[in-house]
C-alpha cells in the first residue's frame, strides 16, 4: 500500500484532519507556536505537560480529542531529551503506527523547526510506521485500514521543498525494500527480484542488465553457480546503472546479497525459525530501494547497483562440504560449510563489479549470525579494505539512523581461511565469524576501495521495535543513499 505525502505551511490548529500528531521533547514548555491549537483544545496540551501526564519521553504518546474546529484528534508523541533529527524519525514512526491502529486514512504531523534533515526524517518516519504488507491476507472489513495520506505541517514552505522531496524519495525506496523482504520465498524469487529491478529501471530510464545461469557459466562464475546448482530456479546477476554524474566518471557500486531463501543447503539449518531465512535477500532489497531513491533524488553521481540472487537448497545436485570450486577471478575455494553461501555469491558479484571501474564499492549482506552475537539488533557490522571508505560509511550510518560499528580486520584472522587443497576455505573456525567472512570477501575486492556491511542483525527484526512492527526494517537503504549523497557533486 502506497502513501501520498503533502507539505503545508501555517498554523496547525487550522488543519481539518482526522489526526494531527504533535511531536514534543521532554522537560520543555509547550511552544508558543502551538498556542492556538492548545486554546482550541481548552488548554489540554499545556495541562498534561504541566501535570506530567505527558512527559515527552521517547515512544510516549497521548491522544486528545477536539470538540471544536481543526483537527479531530491530537496525538502527542514524545521526542525524548535532547532530540536529534533521528528522534523525529522515531516519533513520526510511532505516530504512523498509531494512525494505522486507529484506522484513520489521512493525518498530519507537526514538530518545531521542521526543516531540512528534521523534515526529511519526519516523512521517512511516517512511512516506516504506517507501512503494512497486506497483499497476501484475505481482506477483512473489520480490520482498520492503513494510512494512505500524510501532511507535513511546517512554518513556511520556503526552503523546505528539497528536504521534503528527498524524504519522499527515501521513503519510496524503503517501502520497495521492505515489501521485497516481507514476501515469502515462493513469491520473492530471483525472477521477481529481477522484475522489480526492471520496474525501477523502466520508471527512471535506467539501464538494467540481467544475467542467468547460462551467462554466468560463460563468465566462469563457479562460486556463485555452486550455490545455485542445488535449485531449479534460474539464478540472477542484476546490474542497475544510474548515470547522474559526469560522462565517464567512475561510479559508486552498491552490491547486495539476494538469497531469496537459505535452507543452508546440505549443511542444513535447524527447522526452528528457518522461515526467517526468507530475509536473506535484504541486501539485494536494499540495493533496489536505494537505486529507486537515488534516481528520484536525481543525485549528481554515477551509481551501479549489483545483485546476486538465487536460493540455497539441499538436493541431489547441491554442492557438498569438501567440494572445490573456482571463482570468476580464478581463485579456488574449498567449501567447508554450504550454509556460508552468501559469500560465495558475493565473491563473483564483487569480481563482476571490476568491469565498471568503480571509485568505491559498498556491499550489504545478511551474511553471518556471528554479527548478531557481537552487536545484537542495533548496529550493523562495518569492515573493509580502506579506512577512508569505512569512515564514510560510518558517517552515512549516523546520518541515516542506521548505526554501524567497525570490526577489526587484522591479518591474524585471515589465517583461519587457509585450505589444504584450495586457495582458501569458505569459513574459518567458530569464533570471529563476521571478520573471517569479510576477509573472504576481501579476496575478491583487491582492485578497488571497498566496505562491507553485515546487516544480519538489522535488516529485519524478530521482535516489535515500537516505531515499526517485527519484520523487514528497510536497512540498509538509508546507509546506501547517505553514502552516495555524501559523494554527489
Amino acid at each position: 500500500m502506497s502513501i501520498e505525502f503533502s507539505l503545508r505551511s501555517g498554523d496547525p490548529s487550522r488543519l481539518g484532519t482526522p489526526l494531527l500528531a504533535v511531536a514534543l521533547p521532554s522537560d520543555r514548555a509547550v511552544p508558543k507556536s502551538l498556542s492556538a491549537l492548545d486554546k482550541s483544545l481548552g488548554g489540554a496540551i499545556a495541562r498534561v505537560v504541566r501535570s506530567k501526564d505527558f512527559k515527552g519521553a521517547r515512544d510516549e504518546s497521548l491522544l486528545l480529542l477536539n470538540a471544536g474546529r481543526g483537527p479531530e484528534r491530537v496525538l502527542l508523541v514524545g521526542l525524548g531529551a535532547a532530540p536529534d533529527h533521528n528522534a523525529v524519525t522515531r516519533a513520526a514512526g510511532v505516530a504512523g503506527r498509531r494512525a494505522n491502529a486507529m484506522g484513520v486514512r489521512t493525518m498530519a504531523f507537526w514538530a518545531e523547526d521542521l526543516t531540512t534533515a528534521r523534515l526529511e526524517n519526519a516523512v521517512i518516519g511516517l512511512s516506516l510506521g504506517s507501512w503494512d504488507y497486506a497483499e497476501l491476507r484475505t481482506p477483512n472489513k473489520d480490520k482498520p485500514k492503513p494510512l494512505i495520506g500524510a501532511t507535513l505541517c511546517v512554518t513556511s514552505t520556503v526552503g523546505t521543498k528539497a528536504a521534503f522531496n528527498n524524504g519522499v524519495a527515501i521513503a519510496a525506496g524503503q517501502r520497495i525494500a521492505r515489501t521485497l523482504g516481507a514476501m515469502p520465498g515462493n513469491v520473492c524469487t530471483p525472477d521477481h527480484i529481477a522484475r522489480t529491478a526492471r520496474d525501477v529501471g523502466k520508471r527512471h530510464k535506467l539501464k538494467v542488465t540481467v544475467l542467468g545461469r547460462a551467462e554466468m557459466k560463460r563468465l566462469k562464475m563457479g562460486s556463485f553457480l555452486a550455490v545455485a546448482q542445488g535449485t531449479p530456479q534460474d539464478p540472477k546477476l542484476i546490474a542497475i546503472e544510474y548515470k547522474g554524474g559526469r560522462r565517464g566518471e567512475a561510479p559508486i557500486a552498491l552490491v547486495g546479497k539476494g538469497l531469496c531463501f537459505d535452507s543452508g543447503g546440505i549443511s542444513i539449518k535447524p527447522a526452528d525459525r528457518m522461515e526467517w531465512m526468507k530475509f536473506d535477500m535484504c541486501g539485494a532489497a536494499g540495493v533496489i530501494g536505494a537505486m529507486e531513491a537515488i534516481a528520484r533524488m536525481k543525485l549528481k553521481v554515477n551509481v551501479v547497483g549489483l545483485i546476486g540472487s538465487t536460493t540455497n537448497m539441499p538436493s541431489g545436485t547441491a554442492m557438498n562440504p569438501g567440494d572445490v570450486v573456482k571463482a570468476a577471478n580464478g581463485k579456488t575455494i574449498e567449501i567447508i560449510n554450504t550454509d556460508a553461501e552468501g559469500r560465495l555469491v558475493l565473491a563473483d558479484v564483487l569480481t563482476y563489479a571490476e568491469r565498471f571501474k568503480p571509485q568505491a564499492v559498498v556491499d550489504a549482506a545478511t551474511l553471518t549470525g556471528a554479527v548478531v552475537i557481537a552487536l545484537g539488533n542495533i548496529h550493523m557490522g562495518v569492515l573493509g579494505n580502506d579506512q577512508g571508505i569505512i569512515d564514510e560509511v560510518l558517517a552515512a550510518n549516523a546520518r541515516g539512523g542506521e548505526p554501524g560499528w567497525q570490526l577489526p580486520m587484522t591479518a591474524d584472522y585471515k589465517e583461519q581461511l587457509k585450505s589444504d587443497v584450495a586457495d582458501m576455505r569458505n569459513v574459518g573456525v567458530r569464533g570471529a565469524g563476521t571478520i573471517t567472512a569479510a576477509h573472504f570477501l576481501s579476496e575478491f575486492a583487491t582492485n578497488f576501495k571497498w566496505a562491507h556491511l553485515d546487516v544480519a542483525g538489522t535488516a529485519y527484526s524478530e521482535i516489535d521495535l515500537v516505531m515499526i512492527p517485527r519484520g523487514p526494517t528497510g536497512v540498509p537503504v538509508r546507509t546506501f543513499v547517505e553514502f552516495v549523497r555524501g559523494r554527489a557533486r
